[in-house]
């Protein structure tokens, strides 16, 4: 009987909070991103929620029905997650190589054999200036002063690897 007193409790504005609120959830289950349209979907059921009920109680009870529906529907996303069936636009599917001109690092290979001034003391961390250009570089261990010339002699990704010349 209370189920269908609640039902006569339903007006308008509960109507449109609660439809407002179910997009928004499917809209963020959809579009990646901060949380925007789920925490605007959620306030939004608890909204009508609240609205809908007739005592706070009837409000608290089916806020914790909603979220126990909300855990399911969470449990459901991720066996679908784990099993490897989610939506095709939720899944990126290129992916660039070096041959399609892609690199995690700038290629410093240009640099192997340079000899370059040390700009700062290096021990074994500095900087060191290679015709103008100064970068961070690594000694092989050694201390190297200030001013003194060194060569390229590694490199690994991004890391520069010299010693004294």
């Amino acid at each position: 009987m209370e189920f269908l007193s609640l039902l006569e409790n339903i007006s308008i504005l509960s109507l449109i909070l609660f439809i407002v609120g179910v997009g928004l959830i499917i809209v963020e289950m959809f579009e990646p991103g901060i949380g925007f349209f789920g925490v605007f979907g959620i306030v939004s059921l608890i909204a009508c929620i609240f609205v809908t009920a007739e005592t706070v109680a009837q409000g608290l009870i089916l806020t914790a029905v909603f979220f126990v529906i909300l855990l399911i529907m969470l449990g459901i996303f991720l066996a679908l997650v784990s099993k490897g069936r989610l939506p095709g636009k939720m899944i990126l599917k290129e992916s660039e190589t070096l041959d399609q001109g892609f690199s995690g690092t700038e290629d410093m290979s240009y640099l192997m054999g340079k000899t370059g001034e040390v700009v700062t003391i290096c021990r074994p961390v500095g900087n060191v200036d290679f015709d103008g250009v100064k970068l961070e570089v690594v000694t092989q261990g050694e201390f190297i002063e200030k001013g003194e010339t060194v060569e390229v002699v590694e490199i690994e990704g991004n890391r520069v690897v010299v010693k004294k010349k």
